[in-house]
């Protein structure tokens, strides 16, 4: 299209062939942020470089009046608006993206938590005390209109403040929040802690589940489900066994979501066995991409365009939205429009709910409920038989992601393959010394900057050449799990290479990177729908993790020469030998 003007008729004639073969509910009711002829033109006018910009602007009047006000324009100018008048509507109709939250510095926030003092390198002290720091940066508060009037924003209610990844993500997140508040209590900061729990309960108590993050367009999709490792987390640290007792009954509601909505039988050697997946039957393009979604849907047949925003909501509740993980095999096998989410039962999924089983039985424990004590350690004990069933390679000494539909399990690398190890489920010690063995057949110890996220280069943020922080410590923290000295040093080394990667990219940049690109002696990562955002929660919490773990040993100085493959395989059979002596 030329000129300067924009058809806004063609759009909404677009906006009825969505929905013409709609089958699927929208991702929420909002007829301006989730569905409707508004949001389907001023997102597919591109009016702003981000989707998300504009699902995230607050209204300046009620929404009835806004959709009117449009109706009433478009009818005016015979449906054939200009974009200077589309842009004008949004100026007149919609306030300014974060208007509605507020900086906050969290009142329990103090100089020079003790874990500082257990690291002895200098400079990685120093930037430890800086990360410590950006705690008050990343915290926000929302104003008291959001609670009054709640029409007029995309954003759900949170009565506590809270702590944001950065970037673009200015509002809460599910599972990013987890390594958030691990390094939040490093940073000695319960209460802050306390308040986003509440936060995340709260949304338990009014929607049965913790939707992707805190808007409204994520409410219909969750993401990895680790609300009772964060309870387990504070109360370890604060021994408030009251809240516990409080709200175990959420922390049960909680996983019952996750037990009724995204449960799956697997048959396995005539056995079946249940295990879950990620699961959004919601159609219509992510409010949040939309035109990415709806051009996307435009490569398909009609008829597929429903299931393919159902799987796309699926991979972005999984976290890894998009990976290799979820696209088909075949000629087009890296192409997004062949996502499968739901196909799939994910390794690093059913781990979460293994280890929140264990928790809830722990938990039912203390506070002498024995009988569902008792449930909790059943359920836990059939999920490890599940794992080891349907997910567990033997042979390769990993489990893998598998695909309901060809019956096999996915052979590709992907650090979520570990994720039992890091959970604690599993039953043979000698699994993560298999892990380390793993890891080097596919000569992941060969890259000296991170973990790689995938061997496969898609142009996904979720694949080569990138590496996520929580990723890492899903790999570093299973490893240590180990009895065995060797694999607890390859463990150290993986925290190593990623402690100087950050710290590096820190020091030339003054920024934390949600992601890291491992293959160019790291820097900011790439890739995916959206530019590299800084800040960032889950990367600052897990480098005070890996500094509070391993502070002594680190050091801020030149990359060493990694183990090379012979010598691991070396130590990895001396470390096997006792077990294999009379």
């Amino acid at each position: 299209m030329h000129g300067k003007t924009w058809l806004l008729h063609l759009l909404l004639l677009m906006g009825l062939g969505l929905r013409s073969q709609e089958e699927l509910p929208p991702p929420c009711e909002s007829q301006i942020y989730c569905q409707g002829d508004l949001l389907h033109a001023v997102q597919m006018a591109k009016l702003f470089p981000d989707d998300k910009h504009f699902v995230d602007m607050p209204l300046s009047m009620a929404p009835d009046q806004v959709l009117l006000n449009f109706n009433t324009l478009a009818q005016a100018n015979n449906y054939n608006i200009s974009r200077e008048q589309l842009q004008e509507f949004i100026n007149n109709h919609f306030k300014a993206v974060g208007q509605e939250l507020e900086a906050w510095t969290p009142g329990d926030w103090k100089d020079s938590p003790q874990f500082l003092q257990k690291i002895s390198d200098a400079k990685l002290q120093a930037w430890a005390g800086e990360l410590h720091q950006l705690w008050k940066k990343l915290g926000k508060k929302m104003k008291p209109e959001v609670l009054n009037h709640p029409e007029l924003f995309s954003l759900i209610y949170a009565e506590h403040p809270f702590i944001v990844p950065g970037g673009r993500f200015v509002e809460f997140y599910y599972w990013d929040s987890y390594w958030v508040m691990e390094g939040l209590l490093l940073s000695e900061m319960p209460e802050t802690v306390k308040g986003m729990l509440q936060n995340f309960l709260n949304l338990v108590k009014i929607y049965g589940h913790i939707p992707n993050g805190g808007r409204v367009y994520y409410l219909q999709r969750s993401q990895p489900p680790l609300l009772t490792l964060m309870m387990d987390r504070y109360v370890t640290h604060t021994n408030d066994t009251a809240f516990l007792r409080e709200n175990i009954g959420i922390l049960d509601l909680e996983l019952k979501f996750w037990a009724e909505k995204r449960n799956i039988q697997v048959s396995s050697g005539g056995t079946s066995y249940l295990l879950n997946r990620y699961y959004v039957p919601y159609g219509r393009p992510r409010p949040e991409s939309y035109s990415k979604d709806a051009e996307l849907a435009g490569t398909l047949p009609a008829g597929d365009q429903e299931a393919l925003w159902a799987e796309l909501k699926a991979g972005a509740e999984s976290g890894w939205d998009f990976s290799s993980r979820w696209l088909s095999g075949g000629p087009n096998l890296d192409l997004l429009s062949t996502i499968r989410t739901s196909k799939m039962v994910p390794v690093d999924l059913n781990a979460f709910l293994c280890q929140a089983e264990e928790l809830m039985s722990k938990f039912y424990s203390k506070l002498g409920n024995d009988v569902e004590a008792i449930r909790y350690r059943n359920l836990r004990a059939q999920r490890l038989t599940a794992l080891k069933a349907v997910l567990w390679d033997e042979k390769k000494g990993a489990w893998f992601d598998y695909d309901l539909e060809s019956g096999k399990k996915n052979p590709e690398f992907y650090p979520s393959n570990l994720t039992p190890l890091w959970a604690g489920c599993y039953s043979d010690p000698a699994d993560a010394d298999k892990a380390l063995k793993y890891l080097e057949d596919n000569q992941i110890l060969t890259y000296k900057y991170g973990i790689p996220t995938s061997l496969r280069k898609t142009g996904q943020q979720w694949d080569f050449p990138n590496a996520w922080a929580p990723l890492q410590d899903l790999v570093i923290r299973g490893l240590a799990r180990s009895p065995s000295p060797q694999t607890q040093e390859v463990a150290f080394q993986l925290a190593q290479n990623w402690i100087r990667t950050n710290f590096d990219v820190y020091s030339r940049k003054s920024a934390m990177y949600e992601k890291y690109d491992i293959s160019t002696g790291g820097q900011p990562g790439g890739g995916g729908e959206y530019e590299v955002q800084e800040g960032f929660g889950w990367t600052n919490g897990v480098v005070l993790m890996l500094l509070d773990r391993y502070g002594d040993k680190l050091t801020s100085g030149a990359q060493p020469a990694l183990q090379k493959p012979y010598y691991v395989s070396v130590t990895l059979v001396l470390g096997l030998l006792p077990s294999l002596l009379p």
